[in-house]
């Protein structure tokens, strides 16, 4: 297949970004496909968040944002449209009166498009989301390296006498076996806890966990270099992006703001960096628009999930 092959965003000068499709990057929409290489795929879910409520109104709104996104990284040099095969393949079902439900069938949905070997990115839709999306792939890959940018670890036993919840996933998927906590790096936490032993669950697994003070006022460059020694080539690795990874200043629109976060091109240094490891999927997550009245957030989203598509590998650099 030649890059003329290859779907394209619809650009401003053929159509206004204010018109034209309302998919991701104004790109095709298709079915789960065998000819797709990635596909975008919303998960408007927010029955799982345990501050304020919103995050079904994500992948849309991020969506919206995304016209103003073009198809080449100025700085990377990144042409992720010329290649993959990219498409926005639309939003996984959910059951919005039953959280366990709708796990269930997001982990469905996503053994669907493993079945036809896409690599999934993901909008959410609140940080539970990423738990069913985990054991779909841990099906196909095996047990998994997995980068995790938040401003919280989400390794509570259970909030509310619940088990599976935004707060709790990777204590889940670390117990299930769905992800390898020494090839598990936490980036981003910060801000008050319950006790002063909140983080050292994970820690004492294996995880190496990066609070945000240690971020402050510097490049990540040099921390995703040894993230990447950490994991290597070739393990199967995830990336899961929660918003509120990023200062309040920059990204008001999500659940649970957290002050003194990562800055916005401290995001990108984090998902640049992971060039040069053996992506498999990704997602971006717990997006409010109720909280983000300029778009702002949105829009960072949006430009977060392209560098994401210029991480995987064999992405061309112009």
């Amino acid at each position: 297949m030649t890059d003329n092959n290859f779907n394209q965003p619809l650009g401003g000068n053929q159509m206004p970004r204010f018109g034209g499709p309302g998919t991701m990057f104004r790109l095709p929409s298709s079915e789960i496909s065998n000819e797709l290489d990635i596909g975008i795929v919303g998960v408007p879910l927010d029955i799982g968040a345990s501050n304020r409520s919103g995050t079904r109104f994500g992948p849309r709104s991020v969506r919206n944002e995304s016209v103003l996104v073009r198809p080449y990284g100025m700085y990377t040099k990144a042409a992720p449209f010329d290649s993959f095969q990219i498409a926005d393949i639309g939003d996984t079902p959910i059951n919005t009166f039953n959280l366990a439900d709708s796990i269930r069938i997001i982990e469905a949905h996503y053994d669907t498009i493993m079945a036809s070997n896409i690599k999934p990115v993901t909008v959410g839709g609140d940080h539970t989301i990423s738990l069913p999306i985990l054991r779909a792939l841990h099906k196909k890959h095996g047990m998994m390296a997995l980068v995790h940018v938040d401003a919280h670890a989400d390794i509570n036993d259970s909030m509310f006498g619940e088990k599976e919840c935004h707060g709790t996933i990777f204590r889940r998927a670390i117990e299930e076996g769905l992800v390898d906590p020494k090839k598990m790096i936490q980036i981003g936490q910060r801000a008050t806890g319950y006790s002063a032993g909140d983080f050292q669950w994970a820690v004492d697994r294996g995880v190496r966990v990066v609070q945000a003070e240690e971020c402050w006022l510097k490049s990540l460059v040099p921390l995703m270099e040894e993230v990447r020694e950490v994991i290597g080539e070739d393990i199967p690795t995830y990336l899961t992006f929660d918003i509120d990874g990023i200062d309040p200043a920059f990204a008001p629109g999500t659940g649970t703001p957290e002050p003194a976060g990562l800055t916005s091109p401290q995001a990108l240094e984090i998902i640049r960096g992971m060039w040069g490891t053996n992506l498999i999927g990704a997602d971006l997550v717990e997006v409010s628009p109720p909280y983000d009245t300029s778009g702002n957030t949105s829009l960072l989203a949006a430009n977060l999930i392209f560098e994401m598509l210029c991480s995987f590998p064999g992405c061309i650099r112009r």
